[in-house]
């Protein structure tokens, strides 16, 4: 996940709705069961998704009323707390 991507997802959101980005996480998932894609095209996918979901969830915290930049913050903290080193 990348903050910078998905705080540019986060202000797509705010300017359209956040329904094409679930649209696309799931157009997105359905691709990637195709039987012919390749593991590199496979890990790009997985990592569109992952920016996807980021930015709901941000958006989601931001809706229930934490600032945009702490929401973004507290995201990539939760994240980065759940992987091991």
């Amino acid at each position: 996940m990348r903050l910078p991507l998905i705080k540019h997802l986060v202000n797509f959101i705010e300017e359209h709705d956040e329904d094409f980005v679930m649209e696309a996480a799931e157009t997105l998932e359905h691709l990637s069961e195709a039987p012919s894609i390749k593991d590199e095209e496979l890990d790009v996918i997985g990592e569109l998704i992952s920016n996807l979901y980021g930015a709901l969830e941000v958006q989601k915290e931001i809706r229930s009323g934490t600032p945009k930049k702490e929401a973004l913050n507290s995201f990539m903290n939760r994240v980065m707390g759940s992987i091991d080193l």
